[in-house]
């Protein structure tokens, strides 16, 4: 059953928010395509984890305020978030985009962190492993770079046909917010990789094998720099992990969270 959207204010911003279920907080930070419907990844999570889905400052219909101007200042509204959210530890989940402002929320400050799940995170650059460039990708590109399986681009393709003028408007305000948070430098922060030693959490980083836009390189290095943690790679998957494999993804979050290894 999709989650119905509501409002949620910390500080002076008004966000969209989905919320789904009961049991441990698990917070899912989306990527830069906006406030997803409610995936089967969620609906899945949703059965064990009361799960709460934001819809990031500046996207969609969520308030813009002036201050929060780059990926720090995004992980440090969710500081404040995660403190005005519950009283119990949170499991974060970001996917992408979400994964970089998750990653950038961990190095400043695990206290509030039961676990963390980075699905195919931005935020880091590999020497010599070049980047997809979504920015210069045209519609089509982007979908078909997204997803392994080219029967989900092409459904995806074909919804794509019916958007009406709202739903235009809303992809609109999403690409310049993804604009404002990744365009420069593209997709990566130069200095957290030097600070991902500061993660002290359970840690999960999930890839698909066939990610044009981060590839599956990077998963390593992430690896590397996290102590402790622990790297899965989904066979058949694009970037779109959460779409793509939902059952994979939920499972490896599950048994994240289950202090399994």
């Amino acid at each position: 059953m999709p989650a119905a959207v509501s409002s949620h204010k910390v500080r002076d911003v008004t966000v969209r928010m989905m919320r789904q279920g009961s049991g441990p907080p698990l917070l899912y930070l989306h990527g830069a395509n906006g406030l997803p419907p409610w995936l089967p990844m969620l609906e899945t999570l949703s059965r064990q984890f009361e799960v709460i889905v934001p819809e990031h400052p500046g996207f969609g219909l969520s308030d813009n305020p002036p201050w929060i101007r780059n990926v720090g200042d995004l992980a440090m509204y969710y500081l404040d978030f995660i403190e005005a959210l519950s009283p119990h530890p949170v499991n974060l989940v970001g996917l992408s985009l979400g994964g970089w402002v998750a990653a950038e929320v961990a190095v400043r400050n695990c206290t509030r962190l039961a676990t963390l799940s980075l699905l195919a995170p931005a935020g880091l650059r590999v020497k010599g492993v070049p980047m997809g460039d979504n920015f210069i990708w045209d519609g089509e590109e982007s979908v078909r770079n997204l997803y392994h399986d080219q029967s989900l681009a092409d459904r995806l393709l074909a919804q794509a046909q019916s958007m009406t003028d709202d739903d235009a408007d809303l992809a609109l305000t999403n690409r310049f917010a993804a604009a404002k948070f990744g365009w420069e430098p593209r997709w990566f922060n130069p200095g957290l990789e030097r600070w991902l030693h500061r993660i002290s959490v359970r840690t999960l980083i999930v890839w698909g094998d066939d990610d044009k836009l981060f590839p599956a390189a990077y998963a390593a290095r992430w690896g590397e720099r996290i102590p402790g943690s622990r790297v899965e790679i989904i066979p058949d998957c694009g970037h779109g992990i959460a779409l793509e494999k939902p059952d994979a993804a939920a499972k490896e979050i599950m048994r994240l969270i289950a202090g399994m290894r």
